[in-house]
């Protein structure tokens, strides 16, 4: 039993205007789901991906009114969105410099060119080309940015970790990941970056894991990773997965129905949250597939309260 990949990456946004503004309109990805979190009904849960939010194309965001990440270890720290070419890379270059988006140039890592820049409130990406690897999207026609050049989905997820035995020990024995190659990359200090891949591997099915024991732990917040999920293809495999962590004894938050998937949440041994998720039955389970997005859309348990909980919503619009 394997998981599949990268299913999607939350992080935390205190602006959630400019957010909308900024993964719509400058990275031409589609919000596809307009929700809230379900466990804190007071903030949006944003769910930006491909045309039809195809799992593993999902970047999200919780809308909490919080400070600025302070940065360091154990933490997520670099979400890579893949696109397909060289020549795509160097369209978004220019295009993010016109936008007024600071980035560090085309640059080669871990075999793969790369560009790396942040969004508005300092989380940290990376475009690269993925040389068409992966499951392909599906392209949203009515993105600013031509379907050639959109993002394909999310590629590897940089974790980083003061010491790499523990965490080493739940990739590989406890999610059946397998260590693939290393390799040094010096930007902030980073000299040891460990690979390990899901599934059929390659660039969707990643996770990087740098070793860098000199950091100060992170203070989690606005323009920061919440957590990382992982694929899972069907409902027996899901449930396995419960049976697989308790069996490890790894605390787990249990079986949660999200609606859109199912989720299940754990720490690995430096308190960065995994979640393996399924990949169905997905966002059209409660909306049509040309009108996604438009409209908060809550999961049935919490639809009695809608009025109450759109009350406590900022207009993103």
């Amino acid at each position: 039993m394997e998981l599949g990949g990268i299913h999607h990456v939350t992080a935390i946004t205190a602006r959630i205007r400019d957010n909308h503004r900024f993964y719509t309109g400058v990275l031409g990805m589609r919000l596809v789901k307009r929700s809230v979190n379900q466990d804190d009904v007071r903030a949006y849960h944003l769910f930006y991906a491909d045309a039809v939010g195809t799992p593993g194309t999902d970047l999200t965001f919780f809308d909490w009114d919080v400070p600025l990440e302070s940065r360091g270890t154990n933490s997520i720290v670099r979400t890579h969105l893949r696109v397909n070419g060289p020549e795509v890379l160097d369209w978004w270059a220019d295009h993010l410099s016109e936008h007024g988006l600071a980035h560090e140039g085309l640059r080669e890592r871990d075999g793969r060119v790369t560009l790396d820049f942040e969004d508005p409130e300092g989380l940290r990406l990376a475009l690269f080309d993925d040389g068409g690897r992966g499951e392909p999207s599906v392209p949203w026609e009515r993105s600013p940015v031509p379907t050639a050049h959109q993002v394909r989905g999310l590629g590897p997820i940089v974790i980083s970790v003061p010491n790499l035995t523990e965490t080493d020990a739940v990739l590989t024995r406890v999610m059946a990941f397998r260590p693939v190659r290393e390799y040094s990359d010096p930007v902030g200090g980073t000299t040891d970056v460990h690979v390990y891949e899901m599934g059929h591997g390659g660039p969707s099915a990643e996770i990087h894991v740098a070793v860098q024991p000199d950091l100060p732990v992170t203070c989690q917040g606005a323009g920061g990773v919440h957590h990382v999920a992982f694929r899972t293809r069907t409902e027996d495999e899901y449930h396995t997965w419960g049976e697989r962590l308790n069996r490890f004894h790894v605390p787990n938050s249990g079986e949660i129905d999200r609606h859109w998937f199912r989720s299940l949440y754990f720490r690995e041994p430096n308190g960065i949250l995994f979640e393996i998720a399924t990949d169905g039955p997905g966002f059209t389970v409660d909306e049509r597939a040309e009108t996604l997005g438009e409209v908060v859309v809550l999961p049935p348990d919490l639809e009695p309260y809608r009025k109450r909980i759109l009350a406590g919503l900022k207009p993103i619009d």
